[in-house]
């Protein structure tokens, strides 16, 4: 079943991956509402993009569920619910960054069983299947994604980013300041799912971010999952808390630094 779920994942993903690149225009794209703050902000093509993943996946398999960043959910009957941003990264695909993805998720009785990411910029895509692994595409070709550990905290490149909110950022900040000291550097790239991904790919060491919700870290954590890496919580699974993630090997130590910091 979880096969045939990423295999559904991939097709609609792709579909709303051409949908995002085509109706991006030149320069900065218009802002049409803002969220939990002036800066957390959607566009039209985040609407059409959901829209069109949640009739693609929903046209397949009607009792499913579906949970998205833009629109209301729905329950289903299935026990399989679609948890979706349609573009993780909006703030990067307004001013024309090139790290902004498609992430879709197939929760299955509570539980994530298959993943598909996307960074529509440049094309990259991963996959993944619970118990199965993780790999990225090439074509249609599966290369397994098995990165290696740091020697070293020190040496550790971490990933991050922070709230919407002025005040949360203020104390994220301040955790990022006694963290710094202590790894190799800091990278904020701006989604979530994309950080995921390149732990898992090996491009990261750590990440740690708070505020994040289950679109934001479903596929993504998955993929990362199957490739190795401990992702949690700040006392169990991740949440919009605290999500902390690295290889097995760096995670004692790594966990620890997060907490000490205050994040």
């Amino acid at each position: 079943m979880s096969e045939e779920l990423v295999r559904l994942a991939r097709q609609v993903g792709r579909e709303a991956a051409s949908l995002v690149r085509a109706r991006r225009p030149e320069g900065r794209v218009d802002v049409t509402a803002t969220k939990s703050s002036p800066t957390d902000v959607v566009t039209a093509v985040d609407t059409a993009s959901e829209e069109l993943i949640r009739s693609r996946l929903l046209g397949e398999r009607p009792d499913d569920g579906f949970l998205g960043e833009e629109g209301d959910g729905i329950e289903g009957a299935s026990g399989v619910v679609w948890v979706v941003d349609p573009i993780d990264g909006t703030v990067n695909f307004v001013y024309g960054i090139p790290a902004y993805a498609v992430s879709i998720a197939a929760r299955v009785d509570g539980v994530v069983r298959a993943a598909y990411v996307t960074n529509v910029a440049s094309g990259e895509e991963w996959g993944a299947v619970r118990g199965a692994g993780s790999w990225r595409w090439v074509a249609d070709e599966r290369r397994a994604l098995t990165p290696q550990p740091v020697a070293e905290l020190s040496q550790a490149l971490v990933g991050t980013g922070f709230s919407y909110s002025r005040e949360v950022r203020e104390k994220q900040a301040a955790a990022v300041g006694r963290l710094l000291p202590q790894v190799r550097d800091v990278r904020r790239i701006g989604a979530a799912a994309l950080d995921l991904c390149s732990l898992a790919e090996g491009r990261l060491d750590a990440y740690v971010e708070q505020g994040l919700k289950p679109w934001d870290v479903a596929a993504g954590g998955l993929v990362a999952h199957e490739a190795g890496i401990v992702v949690t919580g700040l006392d169990g699974a991740p949440d919009e808390r605290l999500v902390m993630a690295t290889h097995h090997a760096l995670a004692e130590e790594y966990f620890e630094v997060v907490r000490a910091c205050g994040f």
